[in-house]
């Protein structure tokens, strides 16, 4: 197994140059015999690299209709009816707010807009004005405001903080228009994370959240990256969170997960050692995580984020046939934690399935012998 970890560590150290040597348009023009990459997906029935869809962690054909529908008409109704179709309560909805204030900002950010120029994502505006008291329109403004922060400012500066308290200010308008919903708080917790909430002001707001939605793991894991060590909190109060929130977690809850992202915020730079990955502590939060996606609803949107991050640790603790059998689930996808943390999410992403697919063939392995 030693020179798939070799492979490893050389695919790290291309990510640096391949982009200049081999990558065009997002697509692989031309990969070595032997690499990694050079693995065939289709043998599995995977999607090809180029096919990946970077936009989402696991489909959502009714949110990619209406996302392609606003975008081409620049008409957002069609928007506001869907997320006023969708629980309040519910991961979905969260989701899709997301989505929405994603897409206006990337928008924005391709087309700033000039003279005689409209900007981009104008269809969010228009229908703030147009529906101002509308609880969803106010929801993804909120969570636009806060992608802007973090897309087009940096953290600690003047601009950054002029826009994160316009999006607190918008978090408590979207409130009042819907106060049973989680949704506007959980917006909040990125204002609190980027604005430096003391710890008792964080809580406040997350009491609220468990007062609406005690076992949304959406919210779970925004919150968590507020105890980080890396912003206003510690390992330990990560650590701790996270366990606390498993072992409340309902039946059927995905919360039994929450340990396994602890382990990943804190993961150290570079750790290439399989033996890291194989230790105690990742091996029971792998297990957690894996009991969490075997109970939990086959429609809970939110186990597709936790399969991705399975695949992640699985490949890394060489345990091929159970990165297999979370890659079916997930294939086609690459919207999650960890590959959204890569300049090309779906390159990260090919490279670990292709990993998965080279242990798995050399332990046995076939298309064959995959269970689907």
């Amino acid at each position: 197994m030693e020179i798939l970890w070799v492979l490893i560590a050389l695919v790290m150290l291309g990510f640096v140059v391949m982009p200049y040597l081999r990558r065009g348009r997002g697509t692989i023009t031309q990969v070595p015999a032997g690499h990694p990459d050079a693995a065939d997906p289709v043998n599995y029935g995977f999607a090809r690299e180029e096919e990946l869809d970077v936009r989402m962690p696991g489909p959502d054909q009714d949110l990619l209709d209406v996302l392609d529908l606003v975008q081409r008409t620049q008409d957002y109704r069609a928007a506001q009816q869907l997320l006023a179709g969708t629980d309040a309560e519910g991961e979905r909805r969260w989701q899709r707010v997301q989505a929405f204030a994603g897409a206006a900002s990337l928008e924005l950010q391709r087309r700033p807009g000039g003279v005689g120029e409209a900007p981009g994502g104008q269809w969010l505006r228009v229908w703030r004005t147009e529906m101002p008291k509308d609880a969803g329109g106010a929801a993804v403004h909120a969570e636009f405001l806060v992608q802007q922060a973090w897309r087009t400012a940096t953290p600690g500066t003047d601009e950054f903080r002029i826009i994160m308290e316009e999006a607190r200010a918008a978090c408590g308008e979207a409130a009042l228009l819907a106060p049973g919903d989680p949704v506007p708080y959980l917006v909040e917790l990125s204002v609190a994370r980027g604005l430096g909430y003391a710890q008792q002001d964080f809580e406040q707001v997350w009491l609220k959240i468990l007062d609406r939605a005690p076992a949304h793991m959406g919210a779970h894991l925004a919150a968590l990256h507020y105890w980080c060590e890396k912003w206003h909190g510690s390992r330990q109060q990560a650590f701790a969170f996270a366990e606390a929130a498993a072992a409340r977690a309902p039946q059927g809850s995905l919360l039994a997960a929450m340990p396994l992202f602890a382990v990943f915020e804190h993961l150290p730079e570079v750790n290439l050692v399989a033996g890291f990955h194989q230790s105690e502590t990742v091996t029971k939060a792998v297990h957690g995580a894996l009991h969490a996606v075997h109970s939990a609803r086959p429609d809970d949107p939110m186990t597709a984020h936790v399969r991705h991050l399975l695949v992640f640790f699985l490949v890394r603790g060489e345990r091929w046939a159970e990165a297999m059998s979370q890659l079916i689930h997930i294939d086609g996808h690459v919207g999650a934690l960890p590959w959204t943390l890569s300049p090309d999410p779906a390159a990260e992403f090919a490279v670990y399935r292709a990993l998965a697919v080279a242990g798995y063939e050399a332990n046995g392995g076939s298309p064959a012998t995959l269970p689907h």
